[in-house]
């Protein structure tokens, strides 16, 4: 009898780990794409930095409470910079935000590229009084789609 309850409780278990991780694809499958776009780099000359200008536009009928990404910088020889983890949250569903952020210490035009390496956060703001819903890290990666209108490219 005790056999049958712990492979009751293992496939519990199991169950809902498999539905937590269908979960997460399928709100990358059913979600509006992310697009997130490099437009601009512009010098800092009083401090000798870049000001890096992206726009980023949540098609999703949810808002992200969070959206944080781990990004690689390269030269223009391909040898990497910097490693910056940039914030771009909350993203308002069905709207297209800009974020500014500045690059102490790097000239805009060292950038070569710029690798979104990871995705550190992604979060469903909370809906009708619940909690904020993570989403696998993976799910949020795929959704994202990329372009540059700088120099530097921009991928992933």
């Amino acid at each position: 009898m005790k056999k049958l309850h712990l492979r009751g409780l293992f496939f519990g278990v199991a169950v809902a780990a498999l539905a937590s991780l269908s979960s997460g694809a399928a709100w990358a499958e059913e979600a509006a794409p992310m697009h997130l776009e490099l437009n601009k780099l512009e010098s800092l000359p009083q401090n000798g930095g870049c000001r890096v200008y992206f726009v980023i536009n949540n098609q999703a009928p949810e808002t992200l409470s969070q959206f944080r990404l781990d990004m690689i910088l390269f030269g223009n020889d391909g040898v990497i910079l910097k490693r910056v983890a940039l914030d771009l949250g909350p993203l308002p569903a069905k709207r297209t935000a800009v974020r500014l952020f500045d690059l102490q210490g790097t000239k805009c035009e060292d950038i070569g590229r710029m690798l979104v390496n990871d995705v550190l956060a992604c979060q469903k703001a909370a809906q009708g009084g619940a909690q904020p819903t993570e989403i696998a890290h993976d799910a949020c990666l795929d959704r994202l789609s990329l372009s540059s209108r700088a120099k530097a490219e921009l991928s992933k």
